[in-house]
């Protein structure tokens, strides 16, 4: 039987790639410290993790990483993951796991704007966790509802929360929106020594029957390109 969920203590955010496709505005600004209708996107996110009380964040740095770590200076639940060579996602969450506890954890990307519906996506996410059948739980916004994103989805959502990747060719009704709960075992598995995607780590939970998802029910804005950038901001400014 499902325990009752509770909120994860740690969550670690994505913040040091290098926004290639989002410059000329990047070569100066790291991109988690873009604004987007006025507030940077990583203050969103962690203003959506203080809103569910999760207390102890750990933010990966690299392109003009002390910039960000300026942009928190005064913050106590902050914790940091520096990284002299690129890591990709996969890569940069095995080198943060000493800082993020024994539990199942968040981890988000900071490239990212998300509307909340009626109840925050992230208590959705802890609310669906179930550790005894997953490894993963990706939140996952309908294409409908996602905006600066052109693509064909990445996911098919089974009616029992499973997952399957789309495969070539095919279109799917859901992209991975860059948030998730991740369970610490994912990591406890042989895995490169250098940089990778969780995108293996996916693939192996996938191959185990424990890659699941929820599909999202606010707004989601990829931030991708200047063009996206734009569209967000319009959108966001709106009465």
């Amino acid at each position: 039987m499902k325990s009752a969920f509770a909120i994860p203590s740690h969550a670690m955010i994505l913040a040091a790639g290098l926004g290639l496709r989002l410059r000329p505005v990047t070569l100066g600004t790291p991109k988690p410290l873009v604004a987007v209708a006025g507030m940077t996107m990583l203050d969103r996110v962690l203003d959506h993790l203080d809103r569910v009380g999760t207390a102890h964040k750990v933010v990966n740095l690299h392109w003009l990483g002390e910039q960000i770590r300026a942009h928190l200076a005064g913050r106590t639940d902050i914790a940091y993951s520096c990284e002299p060579d690129l890591l990709d996602t996969g890569g940069g969450v095995a080198k943060a796991r000493p800082l993020l506890g024994s539990a199942p954890f968040y981890v988000c990307n900071a490239d990212i704007v998300w509307h909340d519906g009626a109840v925050p996506a992230l208590a959705r996410l802890a609310a669906e966790w179930d550790g005894a059948r997953m490894d993963a739980l990706l939140l996952l916004p309908p294409l409908d509802r996602a905006f600066g994103y052109d693509g064909a989805g990445d996911f098919h959502l089974g009616g029992d929360g499973r997952l399957t990747r789309r495969r070539s060719g095919e279109r799917a009704d859901y992209l991975f929106g860059g948030v998730q709960i991740l369970h610490p075992r994912l990591f406890a598995e042989s895995l490169p020594s250098g940089p990778f995607s969780l995108n293996l780590l996916y693939d192996r939970a996938a191959a185990a029957d424990r890659l699941f998802g929820i599909a999202h029910d606010g707004d989601w804005f990829h931030i991708g390109t200047p063009t996206a950038l734009a569209l967000a901001d319009k959108k966001l400014a709106a009465p």
